[in-house]
C-alpha cells in the first residue's frame, strides 16, 4: 500500500515518566513565596499522571510460544485514546535468524499471500515489509545474504531493519537503524538482511512521521533497550502519528520502532506448531484466532521478512525459498 513520504517534526507533550520525576524533583526552587507555590502547584498537577503511568512492554502478560519468543495482545489504555488493540510478538534474536524475501528475486510471477509465503519458506513467523508500489516495485533498500534485490535507498525514509550481521563480531543480530544517524553502505553491508521504511520513532522520541489524520491497519518493528525485537499490528483502524504517540509515552523499554506498510497489507503469520498447544487462558484464545488468519483477509505480498529458530530441532529442515 503506497503511502505518502514523511516528514520529521518537532513533538510536544511527551508522557512524565520515573526519569521526568526526577528530573522534576531536582529543580533548583526559587526562594520567593509566589514561585514556590508555581513549583508546587505543578508538582500537584503531574503526580496523578506519572502514578498512574500505563504497563510497560516488559510487564505485559506475554505469554511464551516457544524459547525466544512470546505472544501478548497489548491495549494501551487511556493514555491512547485512538489505540484500541494491538497484537505484540516479542523475539530474542540471539534465538531466531530473520530473512528477507521478495518474489521477483525468487523467479514468482505473482507476489504470494502471506499464507503462501510460509508454505514456501517454513518459517515460523512472517510480517510484511515496507511499502511498493502498484507493480510491486519494493520502495526502498531490501537486502538479502548480502546482495541487494534492484531496489535503491529510498531519499526520504529513514528507517532501516537489519538482521544477520556480515561480521562474528559484537554486532546485534536484529536491529533497527535510523538512517538519520546511522550509517549504511549498501555496497558493503554490516548485515545481511535488511528492509528500508518509514521511521517512526527516534531515540530522542521524536515522532518522524507527519499528522495525516489516515487512519489505517499498521506493521511496526521495534528494538527495545535489551536488544529484543517487538513485531506489533494494529488489531483496529489508526493513525500511524498517534500510534507513535503511543508507543512513545507508555512503552519506554523501546529504543527505535520503524513503520513498515499499512492498510490492507498490514499482516503477521505465526505458524499452527508455536500456538495450538499449550494451557488455557483469557488471551490465548484470542491471539489464536488472530494468529490463524481469519480475522482479516491477506493479499499478495512482495515482500516479507520470515523468522525461524536459530537452532532447529535434530532433522529438521531448515527455510527453504523453494516450494
Amino acid at each position: 500500500m503506497k503511502q505518502p513520504p514523511p516528514t520529521r517534526r518537532e513533538h510536544t507533550g511527551r508522557g512524565l515518566h520515573a526519569s521526568s520525576w526526577m528530573e522534576l524533583m531536582a529543580l533548583r526552587i526559587p526562594r520567593t513565596p509566589h514561585s514556590v507555590h508555581r513549583v508546587l502547584l505543578r508538582l500537584l498537577i503531574t503526580l496523578p499522571l506519572i502514578l498512574s503511568e500505563p504497563a510497560s512492554a516488559q510487564e505485559l502478560q506475554w505469554e511464551p510460544l516457544g524459547p525466544g519468543l512470546a505472544a501478548a495482545i497489548w491495549k494501551p489504555g487511556t493514555r491512547c485514546p485512538e489505540t484500541d488493540r494491538v497484537l505484540a510478538l516479542r523475539v530474542d534474536p540471539e534465538r531466531y535468524r530473520f530473512s528477507v524475501h521478495y518474489y521477483a528475486q525468487e523467479g514468482l510471477l505473482h507476489p504470494p499471500t502471506i499464507d503462501e509465503w510460509q508454505r514456501r519458506t517454513g518459517h515460523t513467523v512472517l510480517f510484511n515489509a515496507g511499502l511498493f508500489r502498484e507493480n510491486f516495485a519494493y520502495l526502498g533498500l531490501l537486502l538479502k545474504e548480502g546482495h541487494s534485490l534492484g531496489s535503491r535507498r529510498h531519499g526520504t525514509w529513514q528507517g532501516l531493519f537489519v538482521a544477520e550481521p556480515t561480521s562474528a563480531a559484537s554486532a546485534p543480530k536484529a536491529g533497527v537503524l535510523d538512517l538519520a544517524t546511522d550509517a549504511f553502505q549498501e555496497q558493503m553491508p554490516t548485515y545481511r538482511e535488511a528492509a528500508q521504511s518509514l521511521m517512526l520513532l527516534d531515540r530522542a522520541g521524536m515522532i518522524r512521521v507527519r499528522q495525516s489524520g489516515k487512519r489505517a491497519y499498521q506493521t511496526v518493528v521495534a528494538e527495545e533497550h535489551d536488544g529484543h525485537i517487538l513485531i506489533l499490528k494494529s488489531l483496529g483502524l489508526v493513525t500511524l502519528h498517534g500510534l507513535g504517540q503511543c508507543l512513545r509515552d507508555t512503552v519506554p523499554s523501546i529504543k527505535l520502532a520503524m513503520a513498515m506498510d499499512g492498510g490492507s497489507s498490514s499482516d503477521l503469520f505465526v505458524a499452527e506448531s508455536l500456538w495450538k498447544h499449550g494451557d488455557p487462558s483469557d488471551t490465548r484464545t484470542n491471539w489464536k484466532e488472530l494468529f490463524a488468519g481469519r480475522s482479516t483477509a491477506h493479499i499478495p505480498l512482495p515482500a516479507i521478512i520470515g523468522l525461524s529458530p536459530r537452532e532447529a530441532a535434530p532433522g529438521a529442515a531448515g527455510p527453504s525459498s523453494k516450494p
